[in-house]
């Protein structure tokens, strides 16, 4: 059965073409640029990349594009092939802790939980109506980022503010990154041959978020109400001081939207070192002897260490620290700067192994407390995995 994974961005479309249940890739890619012109498309097959520049009016565009490229390669002989089109969604509010199939109704909650997630909801459902336009009958489904959280309690997701805002207007901790830490802590728990752990999973890319799984379920995760809040992030501010915000208006006459952009578009690594929000710039910064790139990076990599230190303690203890996503996977330079933070707690790292990127392994020392690891993560195999079951189920 092919099963179809997407991820729309409000400019791009990222897919996976699966064969399940064997969780074979058949295709992959990525559409950018898309109605914002000079668009192009890249495809991996058979271990081949491909890139073709191309008109991309719509995100209808890039999946009929896609349609040809399967045939053209006899991926597929029709579109029809295609059984089902999961797609990762970021906001599901409190409804939905996991992953349902697209009809109207779910739609119409998208869109009320976008002002949760401005630039996410509005363009999953962009790709959502695009995608059944070409695919009308293949089943649709949608895989919420905010669903693995769904597991946490109240003293966990409330904020100590009016109960009444959480009643009226939803003011809770909803978290995000959810397919991710899921997959990583679930791979973990294969790796450790046990379900009864205590897993601190580290998401760390330009967005970043930290969770702490009890027994494969999120007890707490370092997002909030939207994707500004926990760590330091490329862009992002994370947890600040919530009266800078009144305060900042009324020094500069900016406007709560304006204040808002800044601590989402320029502030983390970007607003401390002035250079960068990439994180290989910062630290081709340190390299050139830039003192706001190494006052960035030692921002970022403590505020990390506070919160798996946190998590620690809510755990009770930590069976195993995952890093995963862009800077996880493939900085060894922040990964060991963490590690290095987290001695007192007995981690001991593997200078050896930690020299790698993007493939799975243990990076910490035999006699290490703690085994820390590099998971890839694969959120596509997830939303296929939830397609499928799905399907199953008729």
């Amino acid at each position: 059965m092919k099963i179809l994974s997407v991820n729309a961005g409000s400019s791009s479309l990222k897919f996976q073409l699966y064969e399940m249940p064997e969780e074979e890739v058949l295709i992959s890619g990525v559409f950018e640029r898309i109605g914002i012109g000079n668009s192009f498309y890249t495809i991996k097959l058979n271990g081949e990349k491909i890139k073709k520049e191309v008109e991309l009016n719509n995100h209808k565009d890039a999946f009929e594009i896609l349609v040809k490229e399967l045939i053209d390669n006899n991926v597929i002989n029709s579109c029809d092939e295609i059984k089902a089109v999961g797609h990762r969604t970021v906001q599901g509010g409190e409804k939905y802790d996991h992953t349902v199939v697209i009809d109207d109704s779910v739609i119409n909650d998208m869109v009320k939980y976008s002002s949760l997630a401005p630039l996410h909801n509005p363009a999953s459902i962009t790709g959502i109506n695009a995608s059944k336009e070409v695919f009308p009958n293949a089943l649709q489904t949608a895989v919420f980022d905010t669903a693995f959280h769904a597991s946490m309690k109240e003293v966990d997701y409330l904020y100590p503010v009016p109960y009444e805002w959480y009643t009226k207007y939803g003011i809770r901790k909803y978290g995000m990154h959810g397919t991710s830490h899921r997959y990583v802590s679930m791979r973990m728990n294969e790796i450790l041959d046990k379900s009864d752990t205590k897993i601190i999973t580290c998401h760390i890319g330009n967005g970043a978020s930290i969770s702490a799984v009890k027994d494969g379920k999120c007890i707490d995760t370092s997002m909030g109400l939207t994707p500004n809040a926990g760590v330091m992030m490329g862009s992002r501010c994370g947890d600040i001081d919530c009266s800078i915000i009144p305060y900042i208006i009324e020094q500069t006459g900016m406007s709560a939207k304006e204040v808002d952009t800044v601590l989402n578009k320029q502030s983390g690594l970007l607003g401390i070192s002035g250079v960068s929000s990439d994180s290989r710039d910062i630290e081709d910064g340190i390299k050139n002897g830039n003192e706001r790139c190494k006052l960035a990076q030692e921002m970022y990599v403590k505020r990390i260490v506070e919160y798996i230190a946190k998590y620690y303690v809510l755990l009770g203890g930590c069976d195993a620290i995952v890093f995963t996503a862009g800077v996880g996977e493939n900085s060894i330079s922040t990964r060991k700067q963490i590690l290095d933070k987290l001695t007192v707690l007995g981690v001991k790292i593997d200078e050896k192994a930690n020299d790698i990127r993007g493939v799975e392994q243990k990076i910490t020392a035999d006699d290490s407390s703690i085994p820390v690891y590099i998971i890839p993560t694969n959120e596509e195999l997830m939303i296929a995995r939830d397609t499928y079951s799905l399907m199953l189920q008729g």
